[in-house]
């Protein structure tokens, strides 16, 4: 789920990150925190909140080495800018801390795309990610079929992306040792049908 694109508030010296902690600490609704300044996050869907569900039970219910634990939505990743994003998941393999707000050693993220903000998410959003120090995974899931992109940082430190759709697509995750069956991201979930191409002049 990403932040919306409305503009900051007031005008003040831009916020350090325990301050916007402090901050939101006392808020009802989620924000994240872009160029200094606190921005509100959209509202999920049902659908949307299923998939993130079901992310998160299928990262729970596989073995993971040493410290790595998945949490979703209100951890927090530092982006080395001073934004600070809340991915709809997160795989966070640093020392655990129970006061701790963000992520220690992110190895993984997720976004479940949502009309409004997937360019967004798809592109600069993603360029943030990509550079947070030791992220080696992002994902980034369709909301309406059963498809997803993986982002994956190799030994050499670039950047590649492979696409994955069907229900019998398997998605694997080598920094973590664990493979994701698109079965169960969509688990509950029924689709449209996809819009048929009509060739000019052909038979309908």
């Amino acid at each position: 789920m990403s932040a919306s694109l409305s503009p900051p508030s007031a005008a003040h010296r831009p916020m350090t990150e325990a301050e916007f902690f402090a901050w939101l600490a006392r808020q009802e609704r989620r924000h994240e925190l872009v160029d200094g300044r606190p921005r509100a996050m959209v509202g999920a869907t049902l659908r949307h909140n299923r998939i993130i569900g079901n992310l998160s039970a299928a990262l729970r219910s596989r073995p993971r080495g040493g410290a790595c634990q998945p949490y979703t939505m209100d951890v927090a990743v530092r982006i080395p800018n001073r934004n600070i994003r809340y991915p709809d998941a997160v795989v966070d393999c640093g020392p655990y801390a129970d006061n701790a707000r963000a992520a220690a050693e992110p190895m993984l993220v997720a976004e479940v795309l949502s009309p409004s903000t997937m360019d967004f998410d798809q592109t600069e959003k993603l360029e943030e990610y990509r550079s947070v120090p030791g992220l080696r995974h992002i994902l980034m899931i369709d909301t309406d079929q059963p498809r997803l992109r993986l982002h994956s940082r190799g030994e050499d430190g670039h950047w590649a992306s492979e696409p994955f759709a069907g229900l019998a697509a398997l998605v694997a995750i080598p920094a973590l040792g664990i493979e994701l069956p698109l079965v169960e991201l969509y688990e509950g979930l029924t689709f449209q049908p996809l819009p048929r191409l009509v060739t000019p002049g052909a038979p309908e």
